[in-house]
């Protein structure tokens, strides 16, 4: 038996070769993602390890002493002050200290514009005449507040040398210092491909709001000394609770696993792909296979007849199955080898810098290909093989079996409806559940709804295709011809479209959600703001507090308020408040009021209706809150206004807040809305980007730009599921091709006699074609419809936190995506089309 299977797979390598190519490219998928985040994270680990080579132990701000008020006292993180340091170069063991200072730090290129993407923009200080962490390759460290030293990636690609004078910019003013000198780095936010800043340390204390004070003591240990037996010695000399140590070997491993939990992310996400990819192949295979048992019939029951038994059948397909997905697999890692080095390679080119490192490929990424390439061709080859098995071979080869019978469509058609109809249940039951509750429910619903659709495939292909009947009237004898072939098999109709059908239901969907998402937000925003513009941090950090001040001195303005938090105890709870300027808030605001009015002044503050909910406040109830430094203030409330995702939370005036604020030279603000006499114009934006100094770390935005920058967000995302999602639809349209090919090879006979009684070449290329356009537009109609029905059900759940969600159907897109349908259909009938046609009538007559 096991001879005969492998002669069967030699003697059906061109029917086969779809199945092949169908795992290979799934399994490449698989492979190439494990390759590509194995290897990056690989590379930043060992680019993050060599950053503790001047370090032993790290010496950090503790959980502080606790409050002896009660625990009225917003507790703030004790500092490592000049004290601290001094007392930890004194330990036993200690060779040398290095105190350091960083934060957010905006490097303007020639053209004004931001170097690095926000977060990445970091400044940090250069430790005494020589720091070790950062070896100079030209010029000198800097000495004073005039001078500032560059990464040589940053200087590179701004095309900054020594002597330059450079833009910059920590949290307010504009800098412009001289470039002191060019020093390279292993820092992992310039390798991926951020900037880095040195100033000398007492300049970056005072930019940071760090002055006399350190983020973190970096110590080395002396010779002979370990890295625990400074550890030790340290938490000795050192105030418990103002510290905490870490050894360097923590260090890295703690920044491994962070490393290792960034990837995890990115891995699940392209796994997640690479499964759909696997699944739609899974019906190409037993698809596949089916038709080959279908076509070996009598030989299965000849061998039945002579004595084989039904498991040595059954065994005898799953033998193919394995040889099919053992060189599927093998192929597929190879190519996943060449897409994990062509994604790291084409980061370079997109851009990011990605640390040097070799390629890796883990003994799991090969088990991992051969495992999936395998176990799912014979997961997908058991139930045709079972099903060949137990036909009697009597029946079998009178060919009995062919059509199926009632009661398995009874049964099909059940459990079709079954699922269909529990998963529409779960789907909509968890519409109406909250946030995050609902998302699991909808997931399972989701997939039981799939695969009911799925079962029920075929049972729904004579109707949908039924409906094109008059187009393909059009058409003649061709049209006709197609139209009834394309239903004659049911069950092979339904596998090739339901390939087509589960990519078109996902693009569908995130693109209802996506664009529904967008007007969404638009609408939050222009219902619930009147100011012209937004300015904030690039980053997403604090504005400085003198950023409020200009603009509201500037000619134009006429309205400007700074946005800041503040940490508050309310009920023995922290919470935070919102400051705002309460004479002009409601200038720049539009929002609803439910109870009370909207007013902010004083000891009266407005709140949101989620929070007063929560807290079971009201119009007029009062409440007792407990600020930063320890002083508590009884405060009304207003008024209760309908919050958003854009304006929510407890506002109260700026002046009452302030006051309370345990450090004032801390940036507060987190935006400033400001309104203009002109409106939102280019001129008035030029005019505020100018009293700013033309900062590079802030950003002004009207309710245009930031609808924008939500837009380019959801357009990338997008264009990155097309992107992945294309592997399904490449699957999908090799499914097509072994169907059709495999339909030809059946129809042979048929296609013979139809050219002897007049049909010519044209008109079997015709028939074949439309066939496979019915089918491919079968599974599309199918894909977006429930492409539509989940993203107004993913929308439904979402709307419990968005009031402005309402569903946008993306009709040009949704036509796009059923021309992609229809030209999938007839790229994929092009081969079997032109092998129908070339076929001899005399021998496709003859043949059985």
């Amino acid at each position: 038996m096991f001879r005969t299977a492998l002669r069967n797979v030699l003697a059906h390598k061109a029917r086969l070769l779809m199945t092949v190519l169908a795992v290979m490219l799934g399994v490449a998928f698989v492979s190439g993602t494990l390759v590509f985040t194995n290897t990056l994270s690989n590379a930043l680990q060992n680019s993050s390890a060599k950053g503790f080579d001047q370090v032993d132990v790290a010496v950090r701000p503790g959980v502080g002493d606790v409050g002896n008020d009660g625990g009225d006292t917003i507790a703030r993180p004790p500092e490592l002050t000049q004290a601290l340091l001094d007392e930890s170069a004194k330990v036993p063991g200690a060779a040398s200290v290095i105190g350091v200072v960083n934060g957010f730090t905006a490097i303007a290129d020639k053209d004004g514009k931001l170097i690095g993407g926000g977060f990445q923009s970091q400044g940090a200080n250069y430790w005494g005449d020589k720091d070790a962490r950062y070896p100079l390759t030209d010029g000198t460290a800097p000495k004073n507040a005039g001078q500032v030293a560059l990464d040589a990636k940053t200087a590179e690609r701004a095309g900054y040398k020594v002597g330059d004078t450079v833009r910059l910019s920590v949290d307010g003013p504009v800098l412009s210092p001289t470039v002191s000198g060019i020093f390279t780095t292993d820092d992992g936010n310039v390798t991926a491909g951020g900037s880095l800043a040195l100033f000398d340390t007492a300049t970056a204390q005072r930019l940071f709001g760090k002055v006399g004070a350190y983020d973190e003591i970096d110590v080395k240990a002396a010779a002979g000394t370990s890295q625990a037996a400074l550890k030790a010695a340290l938490d000795k000399a050192l105030p418990r609770n103002a510290v905490e140590t870490t050894t360097a070997t923590q260090l890295a491993d703690d920044q491994a696993k962070t490393i290792a939990a960034g990837m995890s992310g990115l891995k699940q996400g392209l796994l997640v792909f690479a499964g759909i990819a696997l699944f739609v192949g899974t019906f190409i295979i037993a698809n596949t296979f089916t038709m080959l048992v279908a076509q070996r019939t009598k030989e299965l029951a000849l061998m039945r007849a002579v004595g084989a038994s039904r498991r040595q059948v059954t065994r005898s397909v799953l033998v193919e199955a394995f040889v099919v997905g053992a060189v599927a697999a093998v192929t597929g890692l190879v190519a996943g080898i060449g897409i994990g080095a062509g994604l790291k390679a084409l980061l370079g080119m997109l851009g990011a810098t990605v640390p040097d490192g070799p390629l890796v490929v883990t003994p799991g990424t090969v088990g991992a290909a051969l495992a999936v390439g395998i176990l799912i061709t014979m997961l997908a080859a058991w139930l045709p093989g079972r099903r060949a098995a137990k036909i009697p071979p009597v029946a079998a080869m009178s060919s009995v079996h062919a059509t199926a019978t009632t009661k398995s469509l009874v049964l099909r058609n059940t459990l079709g409806a079954l699922f269909s109809g529990v998963g529409i249940a779960v789907v909509l039951a968890a519409t109406s559940m909250s946030g995050s509750d609902g998302q699991a429910p909808m997931g399972i619903g989701a997939v039981l709804l799939i695969i009911g659709v799925f079962i029920l495939t075929p049972l729904l292909s004579r109707p949908l295709i039924a409906a094109a009947g008059p187009f393909m009237r059009v058409f003649g004898v061709s049209g006709k011809l197609a139209r009834q072939n394309s239903v004659r098999n049911p069950r092979r109709t339904a596998a090739t479209a339901s390939a087509l059908m589960i990519g078109l239901t996902l693009i569908t969907g995130m693109t209802v959600m996506a664009g529904s998402l967008q007007q969404a937000i638009d609408k939050m925003a222009s219902a619930s703001i009147s100011a012209d513009y937004i300015v904030s941090m690039a980053n997403g950090q604090r504005l400085s507090s003198d950023v409020a001040e200009k603009l509201s001195k500037t000619p134009g303005v006429t309205a400007v308020s700074p946005l800041s938090d503040a940490p508050v105890l309310i009920d023995g709870t922290t919470e935070y408040m919102t400051g705002v300027t309460g004479a002009t808030i409601g200038k720049l605001t539009k929002l609803t009021v439910d109870d009370g009015t909207f007013k902010v002044g004083g000891t009266q503050v407005v709140v949101d209706e989620r929070t007063a909910k929560s807290l079971d406040w009201k119009a007029g109830s009062t409440f007792t809150v407990g600020y930063e430094d320890g002083q508590k203030q009884l405060l009304t409330v207003a008024g209760v206004y309908e919050g958003n995702e854009v304006v929510s939370g407890i506002m109260v005036d700026n002046a009452l807040l302030a006051p309370h604020r345990t450090d004032a030279a801390d940036p507060a603000d987190m935006q400033v809305m400001v309104k203009t006499s002109d409106g939102a114009t280019s001129a008035t934006k030029d005019k505020l980007e100018k009293a700013l100094g033309a900062n590079p770390a802030i950003k002004i935005q009207d309710k245009k730009d930031i609808s924008n920058e939500i837009a380019q967000m959801f357009t990338l995302m997008l264009n990155m599921l097309y992107g992945l999602l294309a592997m399904a639809v490449l699957v999908a349209v090799l499914g097509v091709i072994n169907t059709l090919a495999m339909s030809v090879f059946e129809r042979s006979q048929e296609i013979g006699m139809l050219r002897a009684i007049g049909l010519d070449r044209k008109g079997i290329k015709r028939m074949v074609r439309l066939e496979s356009l019915v089918i491919s537009l079968f599974g599309g109609v199918l894909g977006i419809g429930l492409g539509v029905f989940f993203g107004w059900a993913a929308g439904e759940l979402l709307g419990t936190s968005m009031p402005t969600y309402e569903l946008v159907l993306p009709w040009a897109r949704m036509a796009l995506f059923l021309l992609l349908a229809a030209t999938v259909g007839i790229l994929a009938a092009l081969w079997p089309a032109r092998r129908a046609a070339r076929m001899n009538m005399l021998a496709a007559i003859k043949s059985e």
